[in-house]
């Protein structure tokens, strides 16, 4: 089972602290919630995770590989942090492609899967410059799972997505968690969190402050501090 620790964590900017001593534990087969007002540091620990940044002090240790002694990266990770760039003239099946050629994982046909169980057409010709932000949203979530990877990112997934759309992709979560997937998701959105998270997380002054379940009752949880 995938297992991802945050021990200690600190981030400043401008010699301005965003995250204090943040330790939290996670697991795979689990959907965890993170909350929080905006500028709170939720992007900044997502990327911290993603080993996009790096923290200066503490550890991000996933599935026993320190990210930035032992790996760059999480060996295993899809995320959506920020709103991803895609090839503006090209199509959604060609971008999904161009960036499958990266890690060599994907294949067409599994990319074709993928468009279609996020509600996308592969065979469509479309430029994703032409496509609607909740297209754009599904191609991101598209790019973020292709790769079938066991830790998953998710900042703000259901930016964009109509109220159908929201729940096929609710749902499509819900299955990779009972697949074994770890699953960290940011939103705004109330019912995202109640609906999918087994557990949540507040950061407050920047520090991670208590943890609740999916009804929003508070848990003693010694990994939190």
């Amino acid at each position: 089972m995938y297992h991802l620790s945050i021990k200690h964590v600190y981030k400043k900017f401008k010699n301005e602290a965003v995250l204090e001593d943040v330790n939290l534990e996670f697991s795979g087969g689990h959907i965890y919630g993170i909350t929080g007002k905006n500028g709170t540091g939720k992007s900044v620990l997502f990327k911290i995770i993603c080993g996009f940044i790096r923290a200066d002090a503490g550890e991000v240790v996933a599935d026993g590989k320190v990210i930035g002694r032992d790996a760059d990266f999480p060996e295993s990770l899809g995320a959506i942090i920020e709103a991803p760039g895609f090839l503006p003239y090209q199509s959604g099946m060609k971008n999904l492609e161009y960036l499958a050629g990266i890690k060599k994982i994907a294949t067409r046909d599994t990319i074709r899967e993928t468009m279609k169980r996020v509600g996308l057409d592969p065979q469509s010709k479309k430029w994703t410059s032409r496509y609607s932000l909740g297209m754009k949203q599904r191609l991101a979530i598209a790019q973020a799972i292709m790769e079938n990877p066991d830790l998953i990112i998710l900042d703000e997934p259901m930016n964009g997505l109509d109220e159908e759309g929201t729940a096929e992709i609710r749902k499509l979560f819900l299955e990779l968690k009972e697949k074994g997937k770890l699953i960290i998701v940011a939103s705004h959105n109330r019912e995202d969190i109640s609906v999918l998270c087994d557990e949540v997380y507040e950061i407050k002054a920047k520090k991670v402050c208590g943890t609740s379940d999916r009804s929003g009752n508070s848990k003693q949880n010694a990994d939190v501090q």
